[in-house]
């Protein structure tokens, strides 16, 4: 057994599977040292918005590693680090002017804690530490990011040292955990996912409360759900109304991977904060960060002498900057907004059509070139799959086989049950790789409904 364990000296995501060595890519494609192709229908994490093999992008890199490969930002700066502030700050709500970086989102939606935190202390409101999340949501991996997310599986092995912030259910109207009809929410005005959280805010006590943080659009632990489209807007008024700063994580949403900018701009809202990352870079450098609502910037002007007390060694690497300014100048020349939204219309329309002929869909959402699919043993009904048959991990596996990696999650109902998957190809994908990625997902779910029925778990779960 230890011969086994050292033959490599890497400490792997899991020590019990052997993963394909990718040798290089192009496109929305990766090949493997055995020869095989795999399409990348995922984007890796949700983070290779421009595919691979983009030379334009290495060479911004490369040239910005000659000129300066490091300097620590609390001594110096580069020019790089304007230009991306400048055109992130431009492509946000029109008060939010400030960019701080990091290199992941774990660390972007830390220093959105600590940032409000402090703005809260600095201003003389030193009771104000608890952050509110949502059950089935994720916002990193880091303890502080980890315990305002909701993601229960992850949240299990280091429960004891956890914070002690607070969770409302994310609303779901597919399954809503308040047993209610969008309709009958609508017709009322009164949304239980919303309503709440101002009942938690009063058991808590406003003046305990520093933020709210979510997801505009729920990604890997609910598949690409989004809320009611009044939700955001209900949001806005109570975090006023308890002086509680309202983060929205996009660190998988934003640059346009749901058809707009940033995926709070579908919902008609201006946040304190928004938390960045995966897209920023689209994958070439670890990139990541958080802008700032004007408001938020001079009550640190005024109450901290201008000094936010964090900050991390490769904030605002030259290098990682420099990429995401080459990404963000090839998503403005080349229209990459117009293609989301036209060919995230043409995926929806095609999953669509394969709900109709494929018994175990349940639903298909999402926006842009972020879709959703939960699966059911009866798609009509919705019954969940048992969660020891590993329904979305085993449909990826087959897709694999085939040539193809989609993004299966797990957990969407009540963090344990319930199976999804992410379709969230590059941003330039041709409407001709769409059909291609279809095709294989059409025909994984086809191999696993067969193998399933002849192993009798279908029928027996059913």
């Amino acid at each position: 057994m230890e011969k086994e364990l050292i033959e490599d000296y890497v400490f792997h995501r899991d020590f019990t599977k052997q993963y394909p060595i990718i040798t290089h890519g192009q496109g929305i494609y990766l090949y493997a040292e055995d020869g095989k192709r795999y399409i990348d229908a995922c984007s890796g994490a949700v983070a290779a918005n421009l595919g691979h093999g983009v030379e334009e992008i290495a060479n911004a890199m490369a040239q910005q590693a000659k000129k300066a490969a490091f300097v620590h930002t609390m001594r110096f700066e580069t020019d790089v680090l304007f230009e991306l502030a400048e055109k992130i700050a431009k492509l946000s709500p029109s008060s939010m002017n400030k960019v701080y970086f990091t290199s992941g989102g774990s660390e972007a939606n830390e220093s959105a804690l600590k940032l409000a935190r402090q703005f809260h202390k600095d201003a003389g409101r030193s009771e104000k530490h608890i952050v509110i999340g949502r059950w089935q949501s994720y916002h990193g991996n880091t303890y502080g990011s980890l315990s305002a997310g909701g993601d229960i599986k992850r949240r299990h092995m280091y429960t004891p040292n956890l914070l002690n912030f607070s969770h409302i259910h994310s609303p779901n109207c597919k399954r809503c955990p308040y047993q209610r009809e969008l309709a009958e929410c609508e017709s009322k005005k009164n949304w239980s996912c919303v309503s709440n959280l101002e009942i938690l805010i009063l058991e808590l006590g406003p003046e305990s409360i520093s933020a709210f943080i979510a997801e505009p659009i729920v990604g890997s632990q609910l598949g690409a759900v989004s809320p009611p489209s009044a939700y955001f807007k209900e949001v806005r008024k109570i975090c006023d109304k308890y002086n509680i700063l309202l983060i929205v994580d996009e660190v998988m949403t934003g640059f346009g991977r749901t058809g707009k900018d940033f995926g709070i701009q579908h919902f008609g809202i201006t946040p304190d904060i928004i938390t960045f990352g995966k897209g920023v870079s689209a994958g070439y450098a670890p990139l990541a960060g958080m802008i700032v609502h004007d408001r938020v910037i001079e009550g640190l002007m005024h109450n901290s002498k201008g000094k936010f007390v964090h900050g991390y060694t490769y904030s605002g690497h030259p290098v990682s900057v420099a990429a995401g300014l080459s990404v963000l100048k090839i998503y403005e020349r080349d229209l990459i907004l117009t293609n989301v939204q036209e060919t995230g219309h043409y995926l929806k329309q095609k999953l669509l059509d394969l709900k109709k002929i494929c018994p175990i869909i349940f639903d298909i959402r999402g926006e842009g070139l972020l879709m959703g699919i939960e699966l059911a043993i009866d798609g009509e009904k919705g019954t969940a799959f048992p969660s020891k048959i590993q329904a979305s991990e085993r449909i990826n596996t087959i897709a694999m086989n085939l040539g193809a990696v989609f993004y299966p999650g797990s957990g969407s109902i009540n963090g344990h049950e319930g199976d999804h998957f992410l379709i969230a190809p590059p941003l330039n994908v041709t409407k001709a790789e769409i059909d291609e990625i279809v095709g294989i997902l059409e025909k994984s779910l086809q191999i696993f409904i067969k193998e399933i029925k002849e192993a009798n778990s279908y029928e027996t779960a059913k």
